[in-house]
């Protein structure tokens, strides 16, 4: 019999294609924040408080950023949000947090970015939504002293559609063209030509006022998977701009979480995608930062990013008829995550790291060798002992009734001995 690596050659390695989007820039300060190109895809995410309270802001603010949001977004909607926002970034700057704020602008960014430059200034970036920046005469005017604030304080734009908020005048315009077509599109194609024409065009015009086109971030934005991908491909085809990518009110639980993690895979799969944000509503009593952990996965997921270190676990089947190894793999991956914030400036590399907490000997001892350091929980029926594996080789046996607590404690030492020489 042939060989049939002979025959076949070797599998190709999965990775996701280069980006094709041109680097941009948020300054803050004197922090310059890359975004596209060679950049890492940034996650952002959005305040969900009244801007008016700049303490309790701040502090929202900073648990975003700590869970690992790279850019905070902060709604901007009066003339008190925006004398609160230079209250917000002095508060943020007291604590030590140095994330980039974002201002979001609806219907009366023009007068908000004009009567207020403390905000203006504050701010590292603005988001700018085409569709609702005026109408008739005034769009041009009111979009247009939008970009000049951002010019006059060297500010990066996004400049993001929703077609929740589509340009109504742009959409007419583009049906009426529709309708003389021998063979007409459909009335979806022309919502999506709708979307990306709004988004480059708008661009365009920024850059015609004076914006650079490195300080341009565009975003297209829907509620269905496959018009994300759609929309997105086709604004990736034609234009250079870095991208934000989020799937717009996505839902709740899982039904974001999956629709979110299925849109953005595809299309940062393929190098499309410089930004992300997953818009989760949150569930009763869930943190905010939900969202941040949902989008850090994802990036995890794909090998695009490294946030925390991995825990591995197995379902549990009829094998492991106790809760143990799940508790423990709770315990473990809520405990990684809450020394993250220290841990990236004491050890660094450590969120690299792979943590196995299996539940039984079929699969356990295999993946507890493949992590940094691993454990085999008892299964039912099997001998009450837990071999734990470090670095490969098995190194000891933990039993008892406070293996938990024991696998605990080796992992922190692990964590020291490994990551703390540097």
């Amino acid at each position: 019999m042939q060989n049939p690596l002979r025959d076949f050659g070797p599998v190709a390695v999965a990775a996701p294609l280069p980006r094709r989007s041109r680097q941009a820039k948020v300054v803050w300060g004197s922090r310059i924040v890359t975004v596209g190109g060679d950049a890492p895809v940034r996650v952002q995410s959005m305040t969900n408080t009244d801007t008016v309270d700049a303490i309790g802001t701040a502090i929202q603010v900073k648990e975003l950023a700590q869970a690992g949001s790279e850019f905070v977004r902060i709604t901007v909607n009066t003339p008190e949000a925006a004398a609160a926002v230079p209250y917000i970034r002095e508060q943020l700057d007291r604590m030590g947090e140095s994330v980039p704020l974002v201002g979001d602008f609806h219907y009366n960014g023009h007068r908000l970015l004009t009567d207020f430059p403390d905000c203006a200034q504050a701010l590292s970036k603005y988001r700018i939504n085409p569709g609702n920046v005026g109408k008739g005469d005034k769009k041009d005017k009111q979009f247009g002293q939008m970009i000049e604030a951002a010019v006059r304080w060297n500010k990066a734009v996004r400049i993001g559609v929703n077609w929740g908020s589509l340009d109504q005048e742009l959409l007419a315009s583009l049906m009426d063209a529709n309708s003389q077509r021998a063979q007409p599109w459909e009335a979806r194609q022309v919502m999506y030509e709708a979307l990306i024409t709004s988004a480059i065009e708008s661009a365009r015009q920024a850059e015609a006022m004076g914006l650079s086109g490195d300080q341009i971030i565009l975003s297209c934005k829907v509620s269905g998977v496959q018009d994300l991908i759609a929309v997105y491909r086709e604004l990736a085809r034609r234009c250079d701009y870095a991208l934000h990518l989020g799937l717009t009110e996505a839902g709740m639980g899982t039904k974001g979480t999956v629709a979110s993690s299925t849109a953005l895979g595809i299309l940062l799969q393929e190098g499309i995608g410089d930004t992300i944000r997953v818009s989760l509503t949150p569930q009763p009593g869930e943190a905010r930062t939900q969202e941040v952990v949902v989008a850090s996965e994802i990036l995890q997921s794909l090998g695009l990013r490294v946030f925390v270190p991995s825990v591995t676990a197995c379902p549990g089947c009829g094998r492991t008829t106790s809760t143990t190894f799940q508790e423990l793999a709770k315990q473990i991956d809520d405990y990684l995550r809450a020394q993250m914030p220290v841990w990236r400036v004491r050890y660094p590399g450590v969120e690299g790291m792979k943590v196995a907490v299996m539940g039984c000997i079929v699969n356990g001892p295999g993946e507890s060798k493949h992590a940094d350091i691993g454990i085999s929980l008892p299964g039912t029926g099997e001998a009450p002992a837990a071999p734990v594996f470090i670095d490969g080789e098995k190194a000891l046996t933990l039993r008892g009734e406070r293996i938990a607590e024991e696998f605990h404690a080796l992992v922190e030492r692990y964590v020291e001995r490994r990551y703390g020489g540097h």
